[in-house]
């Protein structure tokens, strides 16, 4: 698809392009929903397109509309969007094979029949004008098209000698929150019998901070409550998040709220299209986020709004908590944050007049060399309200991919096996019992015990893990072998130091329906290869949203040109390794395709942590084929074969799936029975520190519970105890005998705990005060590239660290250099409503390049004065590390002055230079630009490695 310039400035529609819109509209009479599927991508976003930035809104020659032809088969395919993590439902048609065109699923409780452009749009993903095809290898600069089976053999004859010569560690496998949750599962399973923890995914760089923080304080690392659950919220905090435009459906969910009265505050460096809706705005300045909780926090307390029973009841360490909060006067908060005492107040007031209220963050929170604090802090918050556990509160992170939630819970974590067991020895003989190998060839398949028990290397710094000086690398060998198995290199900091590491790999392979970035970036002769994926469309299985809920995809279509599907790449790969029978030993394998089916059979049977144990592949899709008995606001079926369970069977679905768990839709909610989706904090950390009891009091329990009080995690001997072993039957005895609630491979622990209405993992109260955290209680600290160096000597950041994720880490050495003077703008970014991620695929849509066809920074109308620049005129965005950034410049007083934004979607350009012709011939995406991530400067959360694309420094100029 070309896209038409337009002339003088103005769209002009030629009328050929009038007359072919007007066939594709038809005869004037339409039923409602043709009206509706033709609207939603063709004037619908016209309409919006008026609004978006630059006016750089250019008609497009799309493809026709397609006509379902006369004779043969039509089908509805149910499907979810790809994009982001909402989960909206996506009603496919197909036709003889042939996906024709998408019905809008208003029978789903998630989206009701709505979808923003991606959503509507992705169709595309059926035809792939701009999908890698064939296997390709790079010869001379060239891609030139190989078969599957040389592609197989040399790059697995490669990363074997690279195995051989330098240990299993020097091969990097960068995961997907794209993948399914069976083949993320796999692909840890796959890696972890290559014999390496050196595995990473997306949530690394959006979410661990979230994950990190919320497990550490409640129990589980995921949303408490869901986008539906906002109906019932009175209040609603958006802090660091932009759903307007990143999950625009959620944002049906919070104005059905607002029209019943809930109140709105929005907390945000710049005014997005989140904020106009707000009753209260406060603008923020970057990476002051626990000052201004703590700030919202001191108005709470000294104004005696706060839970006192819940937090005696239910919380351990608040006056830990209150002693820090008790600093941030009024004053101090102003003076670190920017925002007056009275905007504070007013936002603590509204919180805690209007409860029950929730608090939503996204990457706005979480990006920040601080980010797990950052977590901790809100987290906190909604325990000093009340608000955890309860309808209407929540703590209710945005993830971004569409199976993000999924693949952190059972994927590719270099710190943990699936379902967040940790890599200590128990964990493993967990799962080679699950596996059917025996532990002693898994541990023979790893470097040596330390290594299999010793957290990887993380994607946010894999480069490093190839530049850096190899003594100071915690590992026996460098990086030598990277392989992109469904992400983009352009979501990351630092790609001029990836550039680097990617001409020093022995080998570079990207595994993707798209070649992605890498594919241009690279500036590599040989030595790379471009395997071809298929999409979410082309493949079946389950994919979790943020809520936790889990739904079933069924393949639209068969996979397009030689594409395979990624869980066949995973066994072609094993069976060339020589672990295929052991990666499937439980697993069907069909034409080389691994059952989807039975890996989630595998998962029921392997993850009792998390509950995804009751969610099997009939059950959830017999909740697809019956959306819409399922109630929009509660998510529970009130009618048909699903009736009593919850939409998607939010995890914990308890048990096994004979036990008929309904589903987690609330975390931590006392009000039902733990049968009926109830639960109380988790007894993670024992049941005492320094003499406190950290079980929950007496009085506090699920209802229904035998157990009125505080209780530790069942285990073998607990039960016993209890006096309720016997109720095993003799087959779970002979399981259960010497293991715990996440061990017992029958269930029968879980089984009976629940059957008195007990949690299997105990009852106990929320930490505040996390003892194993660098910072046990929040701490304000500046960020590395804070302009504000009055603040940095009172707020400095953590020392260096020597060996952390296996490589040495920098804080204060990079925060002890000023920048400021000759880079004086703040720079932050975010999401456009058009794309996604790295932009890849959204870019390559010609339904969203139309919308958005340029890479431009936002600079306020003062800074724009002075710099002498207009909107559309080109600016160079320079950073510390040298970068120049090639991009339009939009003036507008949705930042401030001294702030500067940029979105992060684009790539395929490099500091000016077009990359076009280095992607291979036609796959390119339709929309290039600078990425955003070509100039961000150096900085990572001191919990997970998270990387701070929220708050650095640059310099604007003109071109």
């Amino acid at each position: 698809m070309t896209l038409v310039k337009k002339s003088d400035g103005v769209n002009k529609a030629s009328p050929r392009l009038l007359s072919r819109t007007l066939e594709r509209l038809g005869p004037a009479t339409l039923d409602r929903r043709g009206f509706l599927v033709r609207a939603g991508v063709t004037a619908g976003a016209g309409l919006l397109a008026r609004h978006l930035p630059l006016n750089v809104i250019q008609p497009a020659a799309a493809a026709e509309q397609v006509n379902t032809p006369a004779g043969g088969t039509t089908e509805l395919k149910h499907t979810v969007c790809s994009h982001c993590s909402v989960g909206c439902s996506v009603d496919a048609i197909v036709h003889n094979g042939v996906w024709v065109r998408q019905e809008t699923a208003f029978d789903s409780p998630i989206n009701m029949g709505a979808h923003c452009a991606k959503g509507a749009s992705v169709r595309e993903h059926g035809h792939g004008e701009h999908r890698l095809r064939y296997p390709m290898k790079l010869v001379d600069g060239k891609y030139r098209r190989i078969s599957w089976d040389q592609a197989i053999a040399e790059v697995g004859d490669k990363l074997l000698q690279i195995r051989q010569q330098a240990g299993q560690d020097a091969v990097f496998w960068i995961g997907s929150s794209k993948h399914n949750n069976e083949q993320s599962y796999l692909l840890r399973k796959f890696v972890s019998m290559w014999g390496s923890n050196n595995t990473d995914h997306q949530a690394r760089i959006c979410h661990s901070t979230t994950v990190a923080g919320v497990a550490q304080t409640y129990g589980y690392g995921a949303m408490t409550n869901s986008f539906n659950d906002l109906h019932r919220s009175k209040a609603v905090l958006f802090i660091g998040s932009n759903p307007a435009e990143a999950h625009p459906i959620s944002m049906l969910h919070f104005l059905h709220a607002k029209e019943l009265g809930a109140k709105m505050i929005v907390v945000d460096p710049r005014f997005t299209r989140t904020a106009r809706f707000a009753h209260h705005y406060v603008r923020i300045r970057p990476g002051t986020d626990i000052a201004l909780v703590w700030g919202i926090l001191w108005h709470i307390f000294e104004n005696g709004w706060e839970d006192r029973e819940y937090i005696a009841a239910r919380t351990h360490g608040m006056d830990e908590v209150r002693r820090e909060v008790a600093k941030w006067t009024p004053v101090k908060v102003s003076e670190v944050t920017g925002v007056p005492e009275t905007a504070v107040r007013q936002a603590a007031e509204m919180l805690a007049k209007n409860r029950p209220s929730s608090v939503v963050w996204c990457m706005g929170v979480t990006q920040h060399h601080v980010g797990t604090a950052n977590v901790r802090a809100l987290s906190i918050l909604q325990l000093a309200l009340g608000n955890i556990g309860i309808a209407g509160g929540g703590a209710n992170i945005y993830r971004g991919h569409d199976n993000v939630q999924g693949a952190t819970d059972v994927g590719p974590n270099p710190d943990s096996l699936p379902g967040y067991y940790g890599l200590a020895e128990p964990a493993w003989k967990h799962f080679a019992a699950v596996w059917g190998v025996d532990y002693a060839w898994l541990l023979s398949r790893f470097g040596s015990k330390e290594l299999m028990e010793k957290p990887g290397t993380t994607v946010s710094r894999w480069f490093d893990g190839v530049l850096e000086n190899n003594e100071f690398v915690d590992q026996p060998s460098n990086l030598r072998a990277v392989v992109f198995w469904g992400h983009a290199p352009n979501s990351q900091t630092r790609l001029p130091d990836m550039k680097a590491a990617m001409q020093k790999l022995d080998m570079l392979v990207v595994i993707d329906p798209y070649p992605t970035m890498t594919a241009a970036m690279h500036g590599r002769k040989d030595g790379v290869y471009l395997l071809p994926a298929t999409t979410q469309f082309e493949t079946q299985g389950s994919c979790t949203a943020s809520n936790r809920s889990i739904q079933w995809r069924e393949r639209v279509i068969q996979p397009l040109f030689e594409c395979k599907t990624d869980h066949e790449i995973m066994y072609l790969f094993a069976r060339k390794f020589g672990f295929a029978n052991e990666l499937c030993k439980n697993i069907k394998v069909v034409n080389n395709e691994p059952v989807i089916e039975d890996i989630l059979r595998e998962i029921n049977r392997s993850c009792w942590t998390i509950g995804y144990t009751g969610c099997s592949p009939e059950r959830l899709k017999l909740h697809m084929h019956n959306k819409h008995t399922f109630n929009p606001t509660t998510l529970r079926a009130e009618s048909g074969p699903c009736k009593g369970d919850y939409y998607g069977l939010p995890w914990p679905c308890w048990g096994t799936p004979e036990m008929k768990h309904p589903g987690t839709p609330i975390l931590y909610d006392l009000s039902k029975p733990v049968a009926e989706g109830g639960l109380p904090f988790r007894a993670n950390w024992g049941v005492a520190y320094k003499g406190d009891s950290l079980l929950a009091a007496d009085g506090s329990a699920t209802a229904h519970s035998e157990i009125d009080t505080g209780y530790p995690e069942f285990d073998h001997v607990f039960l016993k105890r209890l006096g309720w072993w016997n109720e095993l039957t003799p087959g779970e005895q002979a399981q259960a005998d010497g293991k715990n609630w996440k061990t017992d491979l029958s269930g029968g622990i879980i089984r009976v705990a629940i059957k008195h209405g007990c949690a299997p993992f105990g009852n106990a109260r929320a930490r505040c005060n996390v003892w194993n955290f660098p910072d046990p209680v929040p701490v304000h600290r500046e960020p590395l590239m804070s302009p504000r160096r009055d603040l940095v000597a009172l707020y400095p950041t953590y020392d260096d660290k020597a060996a952390f994720w296996r490589l040495p880490t920098l804080y204060k050495s990079v925060q002890a250099v000023d920048f400021s003077k000759d880079y004086p703008l703040i720079m932050t970014s975010g999401r456009l409503v058009e794309y996604e991620g790295g932009g890849d695929e959204t870019r390559s849509n010609p339904w969203l390049a139309e919308l958005q066809q340029a890479m431009f920074v936002e600079i306020s109308p003062q800074d724009a004065m002075q710099i002498g620049v207009r909107t559309k005129e080109f600016v160079w965005v320079e950073t510390p590390t040298g970068a120049r950034l090639k991009v339009h410049a939009m003036v507008t007083p949705r930042v401030p002055q001294g702030t500067v934004w940029m979105p992060y979607h684009f790539g395929g350009w490099w500091m000016g230079e077009d990359l076009r012709e280095h992607y291979p011939e036609g796959a390119a995406p339709i929309v290039l630009g600078e990425a955003a991530n070509t100039g961000w400067t150096y900085g990572y959360d001191v919990v997970t490695m998270m990387q701070e694309t929220k708050v650095s420094l640059c310099r604007v100029v003109r071109t």
